[in-house]
C-alpha cells in the first residue's frame, strides 16, 4: 500500500469515516499493490458465511433487544433487591447482580446504563449511599456481564480467533463471578462504612418477585442446560445455534404474549413493537457483518504477507518470558479497550494477537477470557473508556468527575484481571470438567 494511499485511509478515520470504509480500503490496497487475485477473498468469505455459528450473532443480540425494550430491568431489579437488599450494602450488590445479568443477555454496557442506571442511581441515593459511589458502581458494572454466555462478544471472538464456542463459554464462568465478588465485596465494605438503608427481608415478596420474573429468571438456564445439559444427570440437547433460536422464540413469547410488554404492531413511537425491536437489533447485527466481512480481507492480507510472524520476531528479540508478555498484552488490550468498541476490537485485533500468543503457550481459551476481561475493564479505562462518557451523559456529570468516581472500581477490577491473566486454572477449570471437548 502506497504512503499516500495509507496517509488518505489515515485521514478519513479521523475526520471519522466508518470503520469498514478504512478496513476495507486498506484491504483492497494492500491486495492490489501485492497484485493477489481477489477470488481468494471470495473464498474466505463463503468460510465466513457457512459458519454454522454465525446466526448465533442476529438471534442472540434480537434475544438481547427484546429484554432491554419491556420492563425486564424492573422485575430483575426487583428480584434482585428483595433477595439481596438485607445485606449491608446490600443495594450495591443489587446494581452488581441485575447490571451483569441485563449486560449478558444485551452484550452492550451503554444499554445496561442507561436502562438499569436512571432506575437504580435514585435508590442508591435515596438509601445514603454515597454520590460518588453510586455513580461509579453504575458506571462499572455496565460491562460486568461480558463473561458470562451466551455474551455475543464471546460468540464473535470464538468466530474470529477459530475458538471453541462452547469451552468460552464456561470458561467465562468463574472469571466473571470473580469481578461479581469483587465488587460486591467493596459494595458490602462501603455499606457497612456509610450505614446505608437495608431492606428488611420479607419471604412473601421474595416470592412474589420471583414469581412475577420467573420466565426472564429462566433465560440462561434455558440456554445453558440446553447447550450442555446437567453434569451427571443429562447431556446437551441442543447445538449454541439451535439455543440460540430456542431462546429468541422464547423471550418472544414471554416479552409480547405473557408480559406483553412489547406489542406485535403500535403506531405510537413511544411503545416498543416487535418490527421496532427487530430493526434496532438488525442494525447492529448489519454494523457488526460488515465490518467482519471487510476486516477479514485485512486480515487474510496481515497472514498472507506473515505480518503477525514479523511482529513475533520482534517481539522476541526483546521479550523472552511469558509472563513480561502477558503485562504488555494486557497494557495493550487496555488501551484498546478504551479507544474502540468491543465488537470492533474483536475483529481487528484478535487475529493479530492469537499466533503471537500461541508462541508463548497461551491457552487458546484463556486468551479469550483475558481478551475480554481486558475489553470489559478497557470501558472504564480513561481517558476515552466508553462507559465513561456514556455514564457522563445519562447523569449529566462532567466526565472528568466520572474518572474520580470510577478510579477505586477500576483498581479493583484491574487487580482482579491481573489475578485471572495469571492464573489460567481460573479460565480451563471448568472447562477441563464441563465442556472438555
Amino acid at each position: 500500500m502506497s504512503a499516500l494511499v495509507g496517509l488518505l485511509l489515515l485521514a478519513l478515520a479521523l475526520l471519522g469515516a466508518p470503520l469498514f470504509v478504512v478496513l476495507g480500503g486498506a484491504g483492497m490496497a494492500n491486495f492490489s499493490s501485492a497484485g493477489t487475485d481477489l477470488v481468494v477473498l471470495a473464498e474466505e468469505h463463503y468460510k465466513l458465511a457457512t459458519n454454522p455459528h454465525l446466526i448465533t450473532i442476529p438471534l442472540f443480540t434480537f434475544a438481547g433487544f427484546l429484554m432491554a425494550e419491556s420492563k425486564a430491568a424492573d422485575r430483575l431489579v426487583r428480584v434482585s433487591r428483595a433477595l439481596l437488599g438485607w445485606l449491608p450494602g446490600g443495594l450495591g450488590i443489587v446494581v452488581v447482580v441485575s447490571c451483569a445479568f441485563f449486560t449478558t443477555f444485551t452484550g452492550a454496557s451503554g444499554v445496561t446504563i442507561i436502562a438499569l442506571g436512571g432506575l437504580l442511581y435514585p435508590i442508591l441515593t435515596s438509601e445514603r449511599y454515597p454520590d460518588r459511589f453510586s455513580l461509579g458502581l453504575i458506571t462499572s458494572s455496565g460491562s460486568i456481564g461480558l463473561l458470562f454466555p451466551p455474551s455475543l462478544p464471546i460468540i464473535l471472538y470464538g468466530i474470529v480467533g477459530r475458538t471453541s464456542i462452547d469451552q468460552l463459554f464456561v470458561a467465562g464462568i468463574v472469571p466473571g463471578m470473580l469481578f461479581l465478588v469483587v465488587l460486591g465485596g467493596f459494595s458490602l465494605v462501603m455499606g457497612r462504612r456509610h450505614d446505608v438503608v437495608r431492606t428488611p427481608f420479607d419471604l412473601r415478596e421474595a416470592l412474589r418477585a420471583t414469581w412475577a420474573a420467573k420466565w426472564e429468571l429462566l433465560v440462561p438456564v434455558v440456554v445453558i442446560v440446553g447447550i450442555y445439559g446437567v453434569p451427571g444427570v443429562t447431556q446437551g440437547l441442543v447445538t449454541i445455534a439451535e439455543a440460540s433460536a430456542v431462546c429468541a422464540i422464547y423471550l418472544v413469547i414471554i416479552e409480547v404474549f405473557v408480559y406483553r410488554d412489547i406489542k406485535l404492531w403500535s403506531r405510537d413511537p413511544e411503545v416498543p413493537d416487535l418490527y421496532k425491536v427487530i430493526r434496532e437489533s438488525m442494525v447492529l447485527v448489519g454494523s457488526i457483518m460488515i465490518i467482519l466481512g471487510v476486516a477479514l480481507g485485512l486480515t487474510n492480507y496481515l497472514v498472507q504477507e506473515e505480518v503477525p510472524m514479523k511482529i513475533l520476531a520482534a517481539i522476541q528479540g526483546h521479550i523472552e518470558s511469558r509472563t513480561t508478555f502477558l503485562l504488555l498484552l494486557t497494557v495493550f488490550l487496555l488501551i484498546v479497550g478504551c479507544l474502540m468498541d468491543i465488537f470492533s476490537a474483536i475483529i481487528v485485533v484478535v487475529p493479530l494477537i492469537t499466533p503471537i500468543a500461541a508462541q508463548y503457550d497461551v491457552h487458546p481459551v484463556h486468551l479469550g477470557i483475558i481478551f475480554l476481561a481486558n475489553l470489559e475493564i478497557g470501558y472504564l479505562t480513561p481517558p476515552v473508556g466508553l462507559n465513561l462518557f456514556i455514564s457522563s451523559l445519562a447523569f449529566d456529570r462532567p466526565v472528568v468527575q466520572l474518572y474520580r468516581m470510577a478510579l477505586p472500581f477500576l483498581l479493583l477490577m484491574l487487580a482482579a484481571l491481573l489475578l485471572i491473566t495469571f492464573n489460567e486454572s481460573l479460565s480451563l477449570w471448568l472447562v477441563e470438567r464441563w465442556a472438555p471437548g
